[in-house]
């Protein structure tokens, strides 16, 4: 099984990132990719940009990715209450591409923040919105003080854990 996994995130260390990563390789005998949204970089969306220079090739890149893979874990930071701008823009652009950004692929949906939120409203959003760019959500976990819950690249929460095993068997 090939998992794709990418935290939604433009920190070069980011969290969500690493809980994306630790909960895809839960499968066990999964080719895991780690996506960095860093590498999709491109301007801001807009239709004028759009009509001026067309849709970027890391649009496509991004596509691509979700096309080679049998599943996603994905997990989002939350700024201001929602998305990331790194994200978002990712996802306007690929979303001109095809609509079906998400392609049916099963998907993990997660979020995680170094405070008691866990990033909970980002995550409502994409499961909510999931369906509409074809996201097979396949369940989805807040993640709650992250630098309690993982530390040295392990969870060490147990019911955390036991959770992401779980999520992950759902794969």
């Amino acid at each position: 099984m090939k998992i794709l996994a990418f935290g939604a995130s433009s920190s070069r260390q980011s969290i969500n990132k690493a809980l994306a990563s630790y909960t895809a390789n839960l499968v066990k005998d999964a080719e895991v990719t780690v996506l960095d949204l860093n590498d999709f970089d491109m301007p801001i969306f807009s239709e004028d940009t759009e009509k001026s220079v067309g849709v970027p090739s890391q649009a496509q890149a991004f596509i691509d990715a979700i096309a080679k893979t049998d599943a996603i874990v994905a997990s989002f930071a939350e700024h201001n209450g929602s998305y990331s701008a790194a994200y978002k823009n990712v996802f306007d652009w690929a979303s001109r591409i095809e609509k079906a950004v998400y392609q049916d692929k099963p998907i993990v949906l997660l979020s995680t923040s170094p405070g008691p939120g866990g990033a909970s409203s980002v995550l409502a959003q994409a499961v909510n919105s999931m369906s509409f760019f074809k996201g097979n959500v396949v369940g989805s976990l807040s993640v709650p003080s992250f630098y309690e819950v993982m530390k040295d690249g392990d969870v060490v929460d147990t019911s955390v854990k036991q959770a992401l095993t779980s999520l992950a068997g759902k794969l």
